[in-house]
């Protein structure tokens, strides 16, 4: 948005830096809301939340060539 609007390109560090010096900063609420239900949020960070993350990738070695795979 910055580069559309201002024709000037920028890091995201370099934008945070820019936000903080002007003022602006994290928002983190005071308190915890009095609805909040902490075991229902366990109860859906270990049933829900590992069918939504993504697989991790394998940590099996492979090959650098891609066309002999078998010759390591």
């Amino acid at each position: 948005m910055i580069g559309r609007r201002f024709h000037k390109s920028c890091t995201p560090q370099g934008v945070r830096k820019l936000l903080i010096r002007h003022g602006c900063f994290w928002q983190v609420p005071a308190r915890r809301a009095v609805e909040r239900d902490e075991d229902r949020i366990t109860g859906w960070v270990k049933e829900t939340w590992p069918q939504v993350e993504a697989p991790r990738r394998c940590s099996t070695p492979g090959s650098s060539s891609r066309t002999r795979p078998a010759s390591r």
